[in-house]
């Protein structure tokens, strides 16, 4: 099976759970238009595999795409074990991987849920090298 986008989400402040909407439009060194979390800096997109929001979901929470603030919601590739530099490419665009995991100097509501969170280890987070759009369905591709 081919990697793809279950998802993509927006939030028009940081700090919160992201909207699951029908498709996004990524802007180049900027992010997704209209989300919190875009801008010029290094953590412009964030990712998180559905096989990942499956292990909170195995511990008994209700969550789903967009609870745990990511952008992109991914299915069949390995996140965490890209490096940072990998670059991918999500329906138009070009992303290049710039974060593993992060710090999160505050606990979140899922945190609280259930005893642990893994947007800190399994989430990554990317740069806009091309622009485009990007909706659910759309082919992951790891570029060599």
């Amino acid at each position: 099976m081919s990697a793809r986008v279950v998802a993509v989400c927006i939030s028009r402040n940081k700090g919160e759970r992201k909207t699951p909407v029908a498709g996004v439009e990524l802007q180049e060194n900027h992010g997704i238009a209209g989300d919190a979390h875009a801008g010029d800096w290094h953590r412009q997109v964030s990712l998180l595999a559905k096989e990942s929001i499956d292990k909170m979901r195995a511990l008994g929470l209700d969550v789903d795409s967009g609870d745990f603030a990511e952008n992109i919601t991914t299915e069949g590739i390995d996140l965490p074990a890209l490096p940072v530099g990998a670059r991918l490419t999500v329906g138009e665009t070009l992303l290049e991987v710039t974060q593993i995991g992060k710090e999160c100097h505050t606990r979140c509501a899922i945190y609280y849920q259930a005893g642990d969170c893994v947007m800190p280890k399994e989430g990554i987070f990317a740069r806009v090298l091309r622009g485009g759009a990007v909706k659910p369905g759309d082919v992951i591709v790891r570029v060599p």
